[in-house]
């Protein structure tokens, strides 16, 4: 988690985060691929009998890309991905593939007017200073179209607590690395898709590539537990579990997996908690559209402070997410007969 955490992978640019989990994976799988649109797609037991189940997470992250680098040597840039202008002013980013360091500048208090210290200063009016005086200087470095990535460390402390930048989805990603050890009696797909932060669009192609009778997204979701958020506004709570969607702006998951899901994360003495906000959406929304249909579900990792440069999240809750998948796949051939096309 924390050295998936550190890599920059802003959508589009996710070849580090693909090549440090195949280094991470290799050996637990049969096989895998990378397709034309950068997906890593590993399978293992395409011998066995029973449904083929596609689990997946997304290797992007939200950030920024340089549009534009002005005769005094700053970038602008636009964003990557859904991000709330106010959480940009100071911020600390690596920019492009030699990871140049950089903050992201504003302009300073006494020059504003009350109006504009009144309201968040939009991304259009902000510019990213790599240390360079000139143009000349700054293209030596740095050229439009290149990414920059937040420049956050990942730390844990408190009680079982962890800090850091791209945990949506990383922490899906590591997750998926972890149940990759495991061996179950149907042929499994192990999916790290790309570009999912600006419209689902890898796991579209890679769950047509697949042809899965059944797909599980793996995410880190929203999590409101702070002061001055109503508690039915708390899409899920730190601490309490992973969190099963019901439904968001992209899908409304099959019935029979998220119950399947709650009961042996019941059974089993596993802390788990309902998601209950419906915005926002997975690469759900894309696999479930794909040939005939895809039964497909989301269980996600709570994180505070998501889409910014630092969220938080539970160790606890990794953990747990972790128990509830291993005891939700031996049931997965029962699942499947459930959801199987029956004659009208």
């Amino acid at each position: 988690m924390r050295e998936l955490s550190q890599l920059s992978g802003v959508s589009g640019d996710e070849g580090r985060v693909r090549r440090r989990i195949w280094e991470a994976v290799r050996d637990k799988v049969d096989g895998g691929k990378v397709d034309a649109m950068g997906n890593l797609i590993t399978w293992k037991g395409l011998d066995k009998p029973g449904p083929r189940l596609m689990i997946a997470a997304h290797m992007d992250e939200i950030g920024l890309m340089i549009t534009r680098v002005d005769n005094d040597g700053l970038l602008r840039f636009k964003k990557v991905g859904g991000i709330d202008d106010r959480v940009l002013p100071s911020k600390a980013v690596r920019v492009g593939p030699d990871e140049i360091p950089g903050v992201i500048g504003i302009k300073p208090a006494h020059l504003t007017n009350a109006g504009e210290r009144s309201k968040p200063v939009p991304a259009k009016d902000l510019f990213i200073d790599i240390g360079a005086s000139s143009n000349e200087e700054a293209e030596k470095l740095v050229r439009p179209g290149m990414y920059a990535a937040f420049a956050t460390e990942y730390q844990e402390f408190g009680r079982r607590m962890a800090k850091g930048k791209a945990f949506d989805d990383r922490v899906g990603c590591s997750l998926l690395v972890d149940l990759l050890s495991g061996d179950p009696p149907f042929p499994l797909f192990g999916v790290f898709t790309v570009q999912e932060e600006i419209g689902l669009r890898g796991a579209r192609i890679a769950a047509y590539d697949v042809a899965p009778d059944l797909a599980l997204v793996l995410e880190g979701t929203t999590c409101a537990d702070i002061p001055g958020a109503e508690e039915h506004g708390q899409s899920t709570r730190l601490g309490h579990g992973p969190a099963i969607t019901v439904m968001d702006r992209t899908s409304i998951p099959a019935r029979p997996v998220i119950e399947t899901l709650a009961r042996v994360g019941t059974e089993a003495g596993i802390p788990w908690q309902w998601k209950r906000t419906t915005f926002g959406g997975t690469d759900a929304g894309s696999i479930h559209l794909t040939r005939e249909g895809v039964p497909s579900a989301t269980v996600s990792v709570p994180c505070r402070y998501i889409h910014s440069p630092a969220a938080f999240m539970s160790l606890d809750d990794y953990d747990n997410t972790l128990r509830l998948l291993e005891a939700f796949l031996p049931h997965v051939p029962e699942v499947a007969r459930r959801l199987a096309p029956r004659r009208a």
